[in-house]
């Protein structure tokens, strides 16, 4: 300390304009105010969630959209499509019968809700099922209640799926394909008079 100085350093001063700092906290739900770091911080994204009006999860899929009955296509929703999403796909198959495919649709405009019992929206395709046949084939288990995986995918690459292909095909191409999210819903049927497959 210099000759005269009055301040022997014990003192502390006021910092300048150029030491000052303001923190604030951050209001994003979901976020940690004391996070560090200066990136931004964003909400959760909305899952993808898919539904039907027919059945509820884990439900009974009503015999109006299996072999017993009508034999039409459930109806589905679904909400929370990621963006990015340049179409949709359905896979249906029977999880006790090595993955029987009884529905495979392609196509699914991103904006499209969902489908309505027995239709597909415009654009759409249906590829043929493990009964050979196009479109739905619903519930059919011989014996005992199977049950099904009904699954609808996110995908960020058009699947190039066709009217009338393979249903494994189809459906493997899908699952494999790049998807953003997929959802599922599942429903069980069991045997009954015409039960004659899966």
């Amino acid at each position: 300390m210099g000759c005269g100085a009055t301040d022997d350093g014990r003192t502390l001063r006021p910092p300048t304009p150029d030491q000052t700092t303001t923190t604030v906290a951050s209001t994003t739900p979901g976020v940690d105010a004391g996070s560090a770091g200066d990136e931004e911080t964003t909400a959760p994204a909305e899952p993808l969630r898919l539904s039907s009006p027919a059945f509820d999860e884990g439900g009974v899929i009503p015999a109006d959209h299996t072999c017993r009955g009508s034999d039409v296509s459930p109806p589905l929703r679904w909400t929370g499509v990621p963006a990015g999403t340049v179409e949709l796909a359905v896979v249906v198959r029977d999880i006790d019968a090595d993955g029987f495919v009884h529905w495979v649709v392609a196509g699914i405009d991103p904006t499209t809700g969902g489908l309505a019992e027995g239709t597909l929206p415009p654009g759409a395709v249906e590829a043929t099922n493990d009964f050979g046949r196009a479109g739905w084939s619903g519930p059919c288990p011989p014996q005992g209640t199977h049950y099904y995986d009904v699954r609808v995918y996110a995908l960020s690459e058009p699947s190039g799926i066709t009217a009338g292909q393979a249903g494994a095909d189809a459906a493997g191409r899908i699952e494999a394909a790049p998807a953003l999210l997929s959802a599922a819903l599942s429903g069980s049927a069991g045997a009954g008079a015409g039960a004659s497959a899966d």
